[in-house]
């Protein structure tokens, strides 16, 4: 069982780009999944998460309002749409999920995330 990112690439400032995060060998039925992201010489941040149970999004303040979280069980996928892109947000971008989970909520839980998939770059740049 393992989870894959793709969708990462270079995007001009102000551009959108769609990542996916899809699960295989398993089924996304309940479950917490988790974007990350990493830029050279910064720690990891947690960009945001959805638990599956009651639909809970949560985004990180340096990206609400911009980022979308969603889930869609058809295609067993999570996807982080990402729109007004800044430069700033160039990182190597990862999920993570947590399977199965039954919480409400994806915050301030002590989740400890079993699926992590290898990263998709995403560069911001005119």
């Amino acid at each position: 069982a393992r989870v894959v990112e793709s969708g990462g690439g270079l995007v001009q400032p102000g551009g959108s780009l769609r990542l996916s995060c899809a699960a295989s060998g398993f089924t996304l039925d309940y479950y917490a999944i988790a974007w990350f992201r990493q830029a050279p010489g910064k720690l990891r941040e947690e960009v945001g998460c959805i638990a599956s149970r009651d639909g809970f999004v949560h985004y990180a303040d340096s990206v609400k309002g911009r980022f979308t979280i969603s889930g869609d069980s058809a295609e067993n996928a999570v996807y982080l749409q990402m729109d007004t892109l800044k430069p700033e947000d160039t990182a190597v971008y990862s999920c993570a999920a947590r399977y199965p989970w039954y919480g409400s909520s994806c915050v301030d839980e002590d989740i400890e995330y079993n699926y992590w998939g290898q990263g998709t770059q995403v560069t911001v740049s005119s």
